[in-house]
């Protein structure tokens, strides 16, 4: 294998969506390293300690693949699945009812015993209080109604209830949870340039 792969590119369909207007995707299971927690990620600790934990094991896991299989590919985006007792609080914005699990995917060619190894060494390295927290699954998360947005998290409220009503205007029924995937970081770039994928499964 040659030359960096960018899996953002390999999967357009799911990580570049139109910013135009709502579409449908079919999304294939992918392997993700995750973290769980609950509350406003904008102040329980656990927030961002479980981003730290996730770019910690993902960067030692990239590291470890061009080592040992000559191989090598951008880090994937932050990505965030979200729910909560009453969904409209996406759009309400009532942040401490959240419950979250924050991930970043990984190639096919990352196996669970690299997994391990990585989060072992990081361990050595680093006190990292999520790391025990961190697992490696494949998540399947199927038909889905997404969106591109642009602007800050506070003020996705609007585009939120627009994939909701293209679901329900359509016959559909929510179902799974809500997900974002941050293309950009939020400590380099203003609010209003964020960019972010808006995605809700749904079932027919």
């Amino acid at each position: 294998m040659s030359g960096k792969i960018d899996y953002k590119v390999e999967f357009k369909s799911v990580y570049a969506p139109s910013a135009k207007a709502v579409s449908v995707v079919d999304v294939p299971a992918m392997n993700f390293l995750m973290v769980d927690g609950a509350g406003n990620p904008n102040s329980v600790p656990e927030y961002g300690e479980a981003v730290t934990a996730l770019y910690a094991v993902a960067y030692a896991i990239k590291f470890a693949v061009k080592k040992q299989l000559e191989a090598d590919f951008t880090v994937m985006p932050l990505e965030g699945l979200w729910w909560a007792e009453d969904m409209d609080t996406f759009i309400t914005r009532a942040k401490e009812e959240w419950q979250w699990t924050m991930m970043v995917m990984q190639p096919n060619i990352v196996t669970p015993e690299m997994v391990q190894t990585c989060i072992e060494e990081t361990a050595k390295k680093k006190e990292l209080p999520a790391l025990p927290k961190l697992r490696f699954v494949s998540y399947a998360e199927g038909t889905a109604a997404q969106i591109f947005y642009v602007g800050s998290y506070d003020d996705e409220a609007e585009t939120i209830a627009k994939l909701h009503r293209f679901i329900e205007d359509n016959g559909y029924t929510l179902a799974g949870k809500h997900h974002e995937i941050y293309l950009n970081d939020p400590r380099r770039v203003a609010p209003e340039k964020l960019k972010t994928v808006i995605r809700q499964p749904f079932r027919r």
